[in-house]
């Protein structure tokens, strides 16, 4: 009887286990049909054998149940099922690295102690029922597009360890209720719509050890003082997040701190010295601030240091001796301060140093001998100081340097050994610009083998440019406003890869080489204020790439080329060669020569010859006026007009725009022209080249219907598409302040952003593991196309 029963409980047991399997295996059936391409990484997923389950990818089973799910970087699409919610054993779930979509929300899953869903684009808020999962531990939302206050709910999870709800659009202000989880250890808020002050009772997470409030996020107020109370923390990011006032004396006393992030704020006053407590720390960043006063001694202690970032403050007095002694220092970064006194002379010593940025202070003295000394240092900027004396030759032998060296305001002859076998075949860039280098340029340039940008401008060189200038593969090459004279030499022809060469304000002479028209990805060219002659190489033309060029003020004769890129240039490009011609100028060629006596002209000649100009005059302006009127004519016969929305103009009107006084912008593809409307209304037109007879247009329609339709804050809307068989032209609102490249790079008129700011778009300095994932994020979700009319 006894053998009977247990056979019937296990029997019994096994059915009820069984049927339990079925629950969680038509759950795992709905998940899957909400998914899109979930073949092949799903394949194993077979649907016809309940039994199968526990052996498909992602699934973990304990105790004949699904215990965990686990679909990490699968590259799936679809929703989620609420369906998820009947796998009642889970214990684990981890959905991240996919393209999830919708609303998503987990209950009653009262084993579920792991949760990650970052990385997808879930949307919504998290308003869950979280007593139902009160045994929560691990909760990792990052980088979706949840839009909501932050979960008020989550309270509930009294168990919680790790809070992660970066990377979303959360606005509102972070609830004082967050103070209560006590048993939180990581909590990171960064990346949102956050505002309002930061809550001290954030301070009682006494557990904490790593605390990200910043990025996107917009404070008021001061660093609460209640976190100095996080006396386990070991990590600090509150970068970037709008914060004001001093920063407090308080954070000393987290001696257990690694990396300490306040940059990208407002934080004002003097830098606590308290902060020379932190003996731990490694990385700090107080960068983009308003801090006054010196480098506190107190920093002396801090003999781990890896990263000290203080640029673009309002410190002032010397940098003290110690910052060399450090001897984990790995980047120095004091640029744009007010920092006087000489560079210390062992800085470099310590064998460490990567980076070394200095430059936009009021240093004098030389530069140390030993900035190198271990081929560490990969990037020196030194510009805008009051620095003197010879460059060390170590930094001939400095093969570690591969981003830049730049220096500034240093007098006498730049000199560089020759010895081939000390050169920095690394280095990418040497900027010698705006100082007072004076003699001719050094043959043994030519060492610097993966050179890309080499920029010498507003020196005193002099002598001829060397022929082993050929020998560079340099994209952008400045050698204006020195003293160089003698011909271009024809070796430029050799520097394939330039794309922006400048020899304005030199002494130059001779013809242009017609070897420079082998550049064929030149972009940009200035040879204005030379002394050159002879004519204009009409082969130059034929530089497909060629946008901006400038041959004013030389001693250029002959007529002027038409063909190719000539056609785009102004007449100004051309200005200050009074024997160049051509009907850009307005200066017609006349090559008539007269064989009378010389000083003796026939009495009738001067007649003549106004006769002869004044019959020219009418015949092209009554040329230009048919042209004009036939141009005009036929925008109701023969143009067909593409609207993108309502307007309130003709096609009659766009082209009234397309003459030479309205050209704001010219470009390799076309150019821009600016037209106002009878109602006022502002447009941009650029002016392309047609099809021709050609009914391939290689799918351009297309892409200018699915641009016509995108409508984004930060795109500049096509508003209409107008075509024949010769031009094309596409009508945009238009946009003041001119392009982004004379944002970036200049131009009068124009906001200039210069190079500190321009670098900080973005300059996240922080190591924080979600930096990358973060800016992926916001560049997917938030992007922003910067589209200029001048391009």
């Amino acid at each position: 009887m006894v053998p009977f029963l247990v056979l019937t409980l296990f029997s019994l047991l096994s059915t009820t286990c069984f049927a339990s399997l079925v629950d969680d295996f038509r759950a795992l059936v709905s998940l899957k049909q909400g998914f899109e391409f979930p073949e092949p990484v799903l394949s194993s997923w077979d649907l016809s054998n309940p039994s199968s389950v526990c052996s498909w990818v992602g699934i973990h089973c304990s105790r004949g149940r699904v215990s965990s799910l686990d679909l990490t970087g699968f590259n799936l699409y679809g929703s989620v099922s609420p369906e998820i919610s009947k796998l009642d054993q889970l214990a684990s779930v981890s959905l991240a690295g996919n393209n999830f979509s919708g609303t998503i929300e987990l209950a009653g899953l009262s084993k579920l102690r792991f949760l990650n869903i970052s990385n997808n684009q879930f949307n919504g808020g998290l308003d869950w029922n979280y007593t139902s999962i009160a045994d929560l531990e691990v909760f990792d939302a990052f980088d979706n597009n949840f839009t909501a206050f932050l979960p008020l709910g989550i309270l509930s999870l009294q168990k919680l360890r790790h809070l992660e709800l970066g990377g979303n659009y959360f606005y509102g202000r972070i609830p004082a209720s967050y103070g209560k989880l006590a048993g939180l250890e990581y909590l990171s808020l960064m990346g949102n719509d956050l505002h309002g002050k930061i809550p001290g009772e954030l301070g009682n997470l006494t557990s904490l050890r790593e605390i990200y409030l910043g990025n996107f996020n917009v404070f008021e107020g001061e660093i609460p003082v209640e976190l100095s109370n996080l006396v386990n923390l070991v990590h600090m990011d509150l970068s970037s997040c709008g914060l004001d006032g001093p920063i407090p004396n308080e954070l000393g006393n987290l001696k257990l701190l690694h990396t300490l992030y306040l940059h990208i704020n407002l934080l004002s006053g003097s830098i606590p010295k308290e902060l020379g407590n932190l003996t731990n720390l490694v990385n700090l960043d107080l960068s983009y601030n308003a801090l006054t006063g010196e480098i506190p001694s107190e920093f002396i202690n801090l003999k781990q240091l890896n990263l000290l970032n203080l640029f673009l403050n309002r410190l002032h007095g010397s940098i003290p001796d110690y910052v060399a002694d450090l001897p984990n220092l790995e980047t120095l970064q004091l640029w744009s301060n007010n920092f006087t006194g000489v560079i210390p002379r062992d800085l470099g010593r310590n064998g460490k140093l990567q980076i070394l940025d200095l430059s936009s202070n009021k240093l004098t003295g030389t530069i140390p001998q030993d900035l190198c000394s271990s081929n560490q240092l990969r990037v020196l900027i030194l510009f805008k100081n009051f620095l003197f004396g010879p460059i060390p030759e170590g930094l001939g032998a400095c093969y570690s340097l591969t981003k830049s060296f730049k220096a500034t305001t240093y007098l006498g002859h730049y000199q560089r050994n020759g010895n081939s076998s000390s050169k920095p075949v690394k280095l990418g860039q040497l900027d010698l610009s705006n100082n007072l280098f004076s003699g001719p340029l050094p043959s043994s340039l030519s060492n610097f083998s993966s050179l890309q940008t080499l920029l010498l401008s507003g020196n005193k060189f002099s002598g001829p440019i060397p022929p082993m200038i050929g020998e560079l593969q340099v994209l952008k090459l400045d050698l204006s406003r020195n003293s160089f004279s003698g011909p271009i030499p024809p070796e430029i022809g050799n520097c394939f890869y330039l794309t922006f060469l400048d020899m304005s304000q030199n002494n130059l002479s001779g013809p242009i080489p017609s070897d420079m028209s082998n550049i064929h990805n030149l972009n940009y060219l200035n040879l204005s204020r030379n002394h050159l002659n002879q004519t204009i190489p009409k082969s130059l033309g034929s530089l497909k790439s060629l946008t901006i060029a400038d041959f004013s003020f030389n001693d250029f004769a002959g007529k002027l080329p038409e063909s190719g890129q000539f056609s785009l240039f102004n007449a100004s490009s051309f200005a200050g060669n009074p024997l160049l011609c051509g009907p850009l100028l307005n200066n017609p060629c006349n090559f008539t020569t007269v064989t009378d006596t010389p000083g003796k002209a026939p009495s009738n000649f001067k007649l003549i010859f106004a006769l002869g100009l004044l019959i020219c005059s009418l015949i092209f302006a009554t040329a230009a006026l048919i042209k004009a009127k036939t141009f005009k004519k036929s925008s109701s016969d023969s143009w067909k007009l593409t609207t993108f929305q309502k307007l309130e103009f003709t096609v009659t009107d766009i082209i009234e725009c397309v003459k030479d006084g309205n050209v704001i912008g010219r470009g390799g593809a076309g150019i821009v022209y600016h037209g106002k409307m009878p109602n006022g209304v502002e447009i941009a037109v650029k002016k392309l080249l047609g099809f021709g007879n050609n009914s391939h247009d290689h799918g351009f329609r297309a892409e200018i219907q699915t641009l016509g339709n995108i409508r984004h804050r930060n795109i500049v809307r096509l508003l209409a598409f107008c075509s024949n068989k010769d031009t094309n032209l596409l009508v945009y609102e238009y946009m003041r302040n001119g392009s982004l490249g004379e944002a970036l790079h200049g131009k009068k008129g124009a906001l200039f952003l210069g190079w500190n700011l321009s670098i900080q778009i973005p300059r996240p300095s922080s190591s924080s593991q979600n930096w990358s994932s973060l800016l992926s994020s916001r560049c997917k979700k938030r992007v922003v196309a910067l589209y200029s009319c001048t391009n």
